[in-house]
């Protein structure tokens, strides 16, 4: 029986009530899944522990739930073996601590092991014990674990800006009082994590580089702490108090101090006596600032003089505010793209001769950024990096100290962009005036070394189709560099691998060669690093490697999963097809539902992110994420990078420029429909499309510009006209000044086109994209006469459709307008 357009409302409103009943159960199931995912993995946590001197390795690995093994590594022949008799340690330990204990579950961590494995420290039930192989037998140990180095509480109050790997820290309470335990997020905001009795252990699951704070039962700070790499303890006993910090602004003999006063460079003698003004036209709206640059004689300074510009505000008015009824008016700085900029400009003081030395600055008139400013040893000249406003001319601009003449030493120039956020690198060698830098001239991310005297280029330090991807150790007095790369193993060419180099060029080494994307971890003494690689459908593999020239000692772990597959989970499925030019290769994944049937027909819907910063297709492995979740509402989920997204050649990332509507729309059809013509599951009469901010952005412009592909879509605070989004990036990829391009990108510009269902999401609270930008979209519909949705979320902030409302109302919209709206058993 055919359906009919011309259904009763009531049976409308019962198949809908039931999809979307059905929806909610699938999320709450999926939400479990996902809790539980990760759990069903084995021996894909691996903790290392090294002897003194590398002499010997020990590592921990989990076996199963609340289980784990306690490995060692014979160096020499790669050979492993129980570290210790498990169960005799057990009953051991169970003893001495009146504890029940079983060998699959030793609650030991962190560890410390003797050189010849006689002897073990570690730490259990909060207490330090002792094990000696000989007689295995475990004591109570005065000598505590190494453990985390506490930092002072200002040194902290930035809050987690790095974030590494799974760790965990356990904070001991060693004052006489109470203390209360703070994780601070990227802002430096505290989020409590409860309070600790005198004497009391706390053990914290977290990431290396994460922030803790602990304060005393007052409120007052005593003490921070970064979560290192490896488990760790933090044992406060009080306060910590702040190094102490230099004066700053000492000329380097000591004899001068630089200040700014009223707006101008003056210098104080140290020893006493009168200031002297260096500056005389200092202004409120063009005021001298820090930092203050001394030559190593002590004879010049460099300034730098800055205008005073008032930033653009934007205004946001947060509703309903948990505090209180009234609503609230939120004003932020927020400058967009064509604003003026402050424009910091350098100048030089002869400090002997108290006088300004006139520069020549025709060849950085208009900087995005001065930056990396350095004397050079011998006080004649110092240099700096000028990026050029709409980032097409980066230039290392020389400046003589007698006479303030410039001189280009060194530039890169381009007819689209730089791409200085990203690729950006300069370290100079001074005691040979050499710089070692960052350039995409061959058009792939290499490094070179100049000649700074000369302004050659001595030799290119990597060259090849392949990209630098991070200067991760630069070794002056071996001239040797340890590199992540991407594109240069012969596997995807987005596959993260290290290498090693020297500054000539030569000596080029991989140290890793497994078929994944690559982090390594040295030993104490680095004559040793571990090597944790995965693929998407592949889990993690750890090995051993030899420093010196990569060569494998072992593999000592290699996750399973077989758990989560019988479990319903499959591994996301990596395709490869051909871009719009019919050469290039584009890369994506596949992701079904666990309750995939080959028999069926799918929808098919695009998790869109087309930054131009990065490349967003996941290339380690991953039990559970956002699009496994959403394919279990009965999609098939790709994510696909497309041209225009970065790490790729430079001529695959210049299609962005002034063209981010393309948003690589032409590859990432190709790809599906290449992907759909072996898969008979896949419904491309039902594609869908979704993202969130530069990807809320894409996932409209899909629907506007190729509607008769893309059917329906979500957009969530999305940048949808890079007039209204804040400067860097925009101009970063649509250039400046200001012209027709931004409008012809804009979403608003072609609201007329759109034919597919939509709906827009924007958080109340939106402090990185502006929020007026999606309600500009709104009335330019509304002024098309067009049909959509709109759900604006109130208190949230960037990535509203990642809230739980948000999620579930995402969901609904997409099952709603993909999916036959009836109820799955």
């Amino acid at each position: 029986m055919q359906s009919s357009p011309f259904l009763p409302a009531g049976l409308l409103g019962l198949l809908a009530s039931l999809t979307f009943a059905d929806v909610r159960q699938e999320m709450l199931r999926a939400d479990e899944f996902g809790k539980n995912a990760p759990g069903l993995l084995t021996r894909n946590e691996v903790r290392s522990y090294w002897a003194s001197g590398d002499s010997r390795l020990v590592y921990r690995v989990n076996t199963g739930t609340n289980e784990h093994q306690f490995i060692q590594v014979d160096l020499a022949s790669g050979m492993k073996s129980p570290a210790f008799d498990h169960e005799r340690l057990a009953r051991a330990l169970g003893k001495a601590a009146g504890r029940a204990i079983t060998q699959a579950n030793i609650p030991i961590e962190p560890l410390e092991i003797t050189a010849d494995s006689a002897t073990f420290r570690f730490r259990a039930f909060g207490k330090s014990w002792c094990y000696t192989s000989a007689d295995q037998q475990v004591s109570p140990d005065a000598t505590l674990p190494t453990g985390a180095s506490l930092l002072a509480p200002e040194a902290v109050m930035r809050g987690s800006r790095d974030n590494g790997d799974a760790t965990e820290l356990s904070i001991e309470n060693g004052t006489p009082g109470e203390i209360e335990i703070f994780w601070l997020d990227g802002a430096g905001n505290r989020k409590s994590y409860g309070k600790l009795a005198a004497g009391q252990t706390s053990v914290q699951q977290t990431y290396s580089g994460h922030v803790w704070l602990m304060t005393d039962a007052n409120g007052t700070p005593l003490a921070g702490v970064k979560a290192p790499d490896t488990p760790s303890i933090a044992r406060v006993t009080q306060r910590v108090k702040a190094a102490p910090t230099p004066k700053e602004n000492l000329s380097p003999d000591g004899k001068w101090r630089a200040i700014i006063v009223a707006n101008d460079v003056v210098i104080e003698p140290t020893a006493g006596g009168n200031s002297v003004t260096l500056s005389h036209d200092g202004s409120e709206a063009d005021s001298y600032s820090r930092p203050l640059h001394w030559s190593p004689d002590s004879k010049k300074l460099v300034a730098f003089r800055v205008k005073n510009v008032k930033p653009r505000q934007i205004h946001i008015v947060q509703s309903s505010p948990p505090d209180q009824v009234q609503p609230k008016l939120k004003t932020l700085d927020y400058p967009k793209p064509g604003d003026a900029i402050s424009q910091p400009m350098p100048h030089l003081f002869d400090v002997q001769n108290q006088r300004e030395i006139v520069m020549a600055d025709t060849l950085y008139q208009n900087p995005w950024e001065i930056s990396e400013l350095a004397w050079a040893n011998d006080s004649s000249e110092f240099s700096f990096v000028y990026n050029q406003r709409g980032h097409q001319v980066m230039r290392i601009i020389g400046i003589r100290a007698d006479s303030g003449s410039a001189r280009t030493i060194f530039e890169d120039t381009t007819k689209t962009f730089i791409d200085y956020s990203q690729k950006f690198f300069l370290h100079r060698i001074p005691a040979t005036r050499e710089i070692l830098w960052a350039s995409e001239r061959d058009g792939y991310n290499h490094l070179y070394l100049v000649d700074e005297v000369s302004g050659e280029i001595k030799n290119p330090v990597t060259k090849g189709d392949w990209n630098v991807r991070e200067v991760m150790e630069v070794d002056d007095a071996k001239r040797q560099l340890l590199l992540k790369v991407v594109g240069v193993s012969g596997q995807d060419p987005y596959h993260a691998h290290f290498v090693r180099v020297n500054f000539d060029g030569t000596g080029f080494t991989r140290l890793t060669t497994g078929d994944g994307s690559h982090r390594i971890e040295f030993s104490p003494t680095r004559k040793y690093f571990m090597d944790t690689w995965s693929r998407v459908d592949q889990p993690q593999v750890v090995e051993l490697h030899q420093a010196d020239n990569g060569r494998r000692v072992c593999e000592i772990e290699r996750a399973e999963d077989s758990g989560l597959v019988k479990a319903g989970w499959s591994r996301p499925e990596r395709f490869v097809a051909k871009g719009r030019d019919g050469k290039t290769d584009i890369y994506g994944i596949i992701i079904r539902p666990t309750h995939f049937d080959p028999t069926r027909k799918y929808p098919v819907v695009e998790d869109i992110y087309a930054g131009p910063h990065d490349q967003f297709v996941p290339k380690s492995y991953f039990p559970w994420s956002g699009k496994n979740a959403m394919a279990e509402q009965g999609f098939i989920i790709v994510s696909i990078d497309g041209m225009g997204t970065n790490w790729r050649s430079k001529a695959f990332h210049d299609v962005c420029w002034k063209n981010l509507a393309d948003a690589g729309f032409p590859d990432r059809i190709a790809w599906i429909k290449a992907a759909a013509a072996t898969r008979p599951w896949m419904d491309l009469t039902r594609v869908g499309i979704y993202g969130g901010s530069a990807g809320g952005q894409n996932a409209l412009a899909g629907l506007l510009h190729h509607g008769d592909f893309y059917k329906v879509g979500v957009a969530d605070c999305g940048c949808h006209d890079n007039r209204m989004d804040k400067i860097w990036w925009n101009e970063a990829w649509m250039g400046w000044p200001v012209d027709e391009s931004y409008a012809r990108n804009s979403n608003i510009t072609h609201v007329a086109k759109l034919t597919g269902k939509l709906l827009l999401i924007v958080g109340e609270m939106d402090t990185n994209v502006d929020p007026a930008s999606t309600a500009q979209v709104v009335n330019a519909l509304e002024n098309a006469n067009k049909d959509f949705e709109f759900l604006p979320i109130m208190n949230s902030n960037h990535g509203a459709a990642e809230t739980p409302y948000g999620k579930r109302r995402r969901a609904e919209f997409l099952v709603r307008n993909l999916q036959t709206p009836v109820a799955r058993n």
